[in-house]
């Protein structure tokens, strides 16, 4: 299945709402990278931000609770979650808006 091999899970999120401006790419890499979590996040240019996050699944799981949630001057809308086509790199990292 894609997403998941050898023990980890890895998933595509897309969070809505009042993401962009409000410090919620470097959020999501200081979350992301204090549980161990492989990806990358970056803004799109419909206002949104996408992330794809890899790891143990208990810990992609929470990384994806607490995007629901966002940093304190977010207001999310919707994160809506798929399963990633690839395994990211190694490290979490913050990319250019697309």
């Amino acid at each position: 299945m894609p997403g998941e091999s050898s023990g980890r899970k890895a998933v595509q999120a897309v969070i809505t709402g009042t993401v962009q401006g409000v410090w919620f790419r470097a959020w999501t890499v200081e979350q992301a990278s204090a549980r161990g979590l492989d990806g990358w996040v970056r803004n799109r240019r419909d206002g949104s931000v996408e992330a794809v996050f890899a790891g143990d699944a208990a810990l992609v799981d929470d990384m994806i609770k607490i995007c629901h949630r966002g940093p304190s001057a977010a207001n999310v809308a919707q994160v809506a979650v798929t399963p990633a086509a690839d395994m990211p790199a190694a490290g979490f990292r913050k990319l250019p808006t697309a």
